[in-house]
């Protein structure tokens, strides 16, 4: 049934994604192809490639649908590629319990299966002494979260440590690290798909309706979508009916929420977005930093912070760009604006020069621009990770992640684990 599926979706469909003219949208849904199927992960960002890959492990029939030409096209690949430690996160939250946990797991997905990582390490610096009482706090807050390993050291100790590094005092964190985010989805891709796990490319879940107590997927490729996205309903080129869903679709989770009819609007929670770019030094022979650099964390992110890649380039990132005023078709197909503005430079050397006093003018060049999938707007306190399940919602077999940006690269491990433990029965 699986494969009879699958190559209903990869023969052409003539007049794909035509808008409704017709009020009789039930008559025309009744007559769609229908198949049944086992488990649908939506969007093959890393998450949802850990959680289809947990899935198949665990014997069940996995889908994946990605509007995409290939996997981890959005958020996943235009991040710092930090593993982080679990410092920063409210004790108890699904942030810091899934960060913690993804950690642990990562290392040793990486460790066993050869995907370029490596234990880094990172300081969290105060560069002046009235950041200080900060530093204390995420120290505390680190080590309530279970991050053993942290310790407070003196300014001269970290300069010590970090010759071209400038601070009063620094928190050492030896278990950050960084991992090659792209093998590790080629990997978990190749997990999956050797357990069976089918992926689909170029085919987008545009929305899905509740009958018999069980969400219907609206399935149709991707092409022609941006013309109609703005309108409800689209018709449908195939109808999936699974027996579990996990919506993971990053950025566009939300958004493909609200076109599931029958659940409640109320329940999905709003969402912003925000731009950060990366700027890498160039015209530099010898990196300046071994370690990755951090400053005190800044409204929206945690500040424009010092990342290496495993080849040892330097990158400085991500800054905060809110951004407002998005159409729908945007949202839903992944069209962001990732361009790189090259005046934002400007914004970029004062708040480096404060721990990196010797940066260069004209040393920066345009990198990459990622964007977050953020619960909270500006000025707002951050929000945790969202995992809704029927006993939210109330739609059995249906699985909404929302808001899983910074640390969801670290996390994705635990929360294919937590998905797979709780919501897969």
């Amino acid at each position: 049934m699986l494969d009879s599926m699958l190559r209903n979706l990869s023969k052409p469909i003539k007049n794909i994604s035509r808008c409704v003219k017709s009020r009789n949208l039930s008559t025309y849904l009744g007559n769609t192809p229908k198949e049944a199927v086992d488990c649908v992960v939506i969007g093959a960002g890393v998450v949802g490639i850990a959680v289809a890959r947990e899935l198949a492990l665990k014997g069940r029939e996995v889908l994946v649908i990605e509007s995409a030409s290939t996997f981890g096209t959005g958020t996943s690949s235009r991040n710092s590629e930090v593993i982080h430690a679990g410092i920063y996160y409210p004790p108890k939250s699904l942030k810091a319990s899934f960060c913690i946990r993804g950690r642990d797991l990562l290392y040793k997905y990486c460790s066993e299966h050869g995907v370029p990582h490596t234990r880094v390490g990172k300081l969290i610096v105060a560069t002046g002494s009235s950041e200080i009482p900060k530093l204390n706090d995420i120290l505390d807050r680190g080590i309530e979260n279970g991050v053993k390993d942290l310790r407070m050291i003196e300014g001269s100790d970290a300069m010590q440590i970090e010759p071209e590094l400038q601070c009063v005092k620094a928190v050492i964190s030896p278990s950050t690290g960084i991992v090659d985010t792209h093998s590790l989805m080629l990997s978990l891709v190749g997990d999956a798909e050797n357990h069976r796990a089918n992926f689909c490319y170029n085919t987008t879940v545009i929305g899905g309706h509740l009958e018999d107590n069980r969400m219907f997927l609206h399935i149709s490729e991707r092409k022609d979508l941006e013309n109609c996205i703005s309108k409800s309903p689209l018709l449908p080129d195939l109808i999936l009916i699974p027996r579990l869903v996990v919506n993971s679709a990053g950025l566009s989770a939300p958004f493909l929420a609200k076109r599931f009819s029958g659940l409640s609007p109320g329940i999905v929670p709003a969402s912003y977005f925000a731009r950060g770019c990366y700027f890498t030094l160039s015209n530099v022979k010898t990196p300046p930093f071994k370690h990755l650099i951090y400053p005190i964390p800044e409204d929206g992110g945690i500040g424009v912070h010092v990342t290496l890649d495993l080849d040892g380039h330097v990158k400085f990132g991500p800054d905060v760009e809110w951004i407002t005023d998005i159409d729908d078709a945007s949202i839903f197909l992944n069209k962001f604006d990732y361009s790189v503005h090259a005046d934002r430079v400007e914004s970029f050397y004062p708040k480096i020069r404060r721990y990196y006093p010797n940066l260069k003018d004209g040393s920066l060049e345009p990198g990459y621009a990622g964007i977050r999938p953020k619960l909270s707007g500006p000025r707002q306190p951050p929000v945790d990770f969202v995992v809704q399940g029927e006993e939210i919602h109330g739609i059995p077999g249906l699985v909404n992640l929302f808001g899983i940006e910074s640390p969801g690269l670290t996390s994705s491990l635990a929360i294919a684990e937590h998905v797979a433990a709780k919501f897969s029965r």
